[in-house]
């Protein structure tokens, strides 16, 4: 398999999860603002969506969003723990996180990272994030992960996106359970091998 990324972008989700599950994957760098590959292939032929990631499976065929591959991969190895067995209850609590990072996290960080973005609309964005820090803070309160004890491809979520506060202003220190929660999940082994492999920690 092949997973096309950019360093530190949410790409580094399903990097995390390959990792974690001890899958092999072949990596590719994308140039996001160029649509180019570290090999020169035009990007939008892979995915016309034109952002990652983008996961080619072994019989050629190309996967986007992030919530659906971090899924795949974690079924590729089902012994790794990283996803609750399919049709389970917790299967679906984990694609409840899966899509509240997605839709109410994640989306609401595009305005910072716009230059043509307002004031007004970074000012609104912000408020929405830190309100949705504030409710992961408290489903935190006395759990070591999201989903409770066990880590699971919806913290290798959370902890991609909720990284990118360090790069726009918003400080973790009104979400101490948040703050505690990204020391823990940066600590882990198979995480850090993934930022060093991305140049994102030494």
């Amino acid at each position: 398999m092949k997973l096309y990324y950019s360093p530190g972008a949410c790409s580094l989700s399903p990097h995390i999860v390959a990792v974690e599950a001890g899958l092999p994957v072949e990596l590719e760098k994308v140039n996001l603002a160029e649509h180019k590959t570290e090999s020169g292939q035009d990007y939008m032929q892979i995915n016309p969506k034109g952002y990652v990631p983008a996961l080619r499976l072994d019989d050629g065929s190309v996967l986007t969003e992030g919530p659906a591959i971090v899924q795949y991969l974690a079924d590729q190895n089902p012994a790794s723990g990283l996803a609750p067995k399919a049709g389970t209850i917790e299967r679906y609590r984990l694609q409840e996180w899966l899509n509240f990072i997605g839709t109410e996290l994640h989306k609401n960080f595009g305005p910072l990272f716009n230059k043509a973005s307002s004031d007004e609309a970074k000012n609104t964005a912000k408020t929405n994030i830190n309100k949705r820090l504030a409710y992961i803070n408290d489903q935190l309160a006395n759990r070591q992960y999201v989903m409770g004890s066990n880590f699971t491809v919806a913290d290798a979520y959370a902890f991609t996106i909720i990284n990118w506060t360090n790069f726009v202003g918003i400080d973790l220190k009104a979400y101490p359970n948040v703050a505690a929660y990204q020391a823990r999940v940066g600590g882990r082994p198979k995480v850090h091998e993934t930022l060093k492999a991305e140049g994102l920690a030494k």
